[in-house]
């Protein structure tokens, strides 16, 4: 009985320190390395590096969300979305979270300069805190631009994945990160939209608390019309053929059906489609381009 329960308490404690990483978020941008990995080489990624940096790279990412979800255990306490997390749930102390984020994160800087390359080490680094200091601690509670100043360190991961195979930083890898970056405003705000009570009461200044939702809802269309006018840069650069250029109209033309709606017509409803048809759109955008890439090989 003691060893069921010991085991039972363990098993519960992992998925608490799990939780930290945000794990949904983490896989897509682990998702975003794997491709830029591919994408950097016409043929396949080297396994040591696919793996050692695909592993670092996630474990530097969780480190991040980990401190993210320290940070703002507070703010986190008072929102519906957030409140079941381990931190304001008391199921971890904060020195917990900052002693499991030091050692995932030190393993991940050591696996990404052993076995991959220092470059990437430190860019990685370099987005770790972008994330975890700048943008959560100092731009989220600031100023209503925090997602559009603070998203270039969610932008990076197609650029890791990149310099981890080839060790520099290349126009090709820079256009990757152009289209996650000018993703992240409309994907973001169609989450603040719905959530406009809750980041309210949490005093977070975000677009819809300080703008109001009208306002907000003008942004979302103008960032999707500038992410789409981003997607087509891979194609007009040589990058890509036409296997991407038409699933980035297609998808581009849904993508502005939903921020179309939400300006003339809006319901938290539809914000809540567009939020999520959002991951699924940029999922879909770099599964085309990697496709695109190995068919005009």
């Amino acid at each position: 009985m003691d060893s069921q329960l010991t085991l039972h308490y363990t098993a519960q404690r992992m998925r608490q320190f799990y939780a930290l990483t945000k794990p949904r978020v983490t896989l897509l941008a682990v998702f975003c390395v794997v491709i830029g990995m591919f994408l950097a080489t016409p043929g396949m990624v080297p396994w040591r590096v696919l793996f050692a940096g695909t592993a670092g790279i996630a474990l530097l990412a969780g480190a991040a969300f980990a401190i993210n979800c320290l940070i703002e255990r507070e703010i986190d306490a008072k929102m519906a979305r957030t409140r079941a997390r381990p931190l304001p749930r008391g199921e971890l102390t904060s020195l917990q979270a900052v002693v499991f984020a030091g050692v995932i994160g030190g393993i991940g800087m050591f696996l990404l300069y052993r076995y991959v390359n220092a470059l990437t080490m430190w860019l990685t680094f370099g987005t770790f805190v972008g994330y975890a200091v700048i943008y959560t601690a100092v731009l989220k509670p600031a100023t209503p631009q925090n997602i559009v100043i603070g998203g270039l360190s969610g932008a990076m991961p197609p650029l890791l994945g990149w310099t981890a195979v080839t060790g520099e930083v290349a126009p090709e890898a820079l256009l990757l990160v152009l289209i996650i970056y000018a993703w992240t405003p409309p994907h973001f705000w169609a989450l603040a939209l719905y959530r406009t009570e809750e980041f309210a009461r949490a005093g977070l200044p975000m677009l819809p608390v300080t703008h109001g939702q009208k306002f907000t809802r003008l942004h979302v269309l103008l960032y999707t019309v500038i992410l789409i006018a981003s997607t087509l840069l891979p194609f007009a650069y040589g990058m890509s053929g036409l296997i991407y250029l038409v699933a980035a109209l297609a998808l581009g033309g849904m993508f502005l059906y939903y921020a179309v709606r939400i300006y003339i017509a809006y319901s938290d409803r539809l914000a809540q489609q567009t939020f999520r048809f959002s991951v699924l759109y940029l999922a879909g955008l770099f599964t085309a381009l990697l496709v695109d890439h190995y068919v005009y090989v």
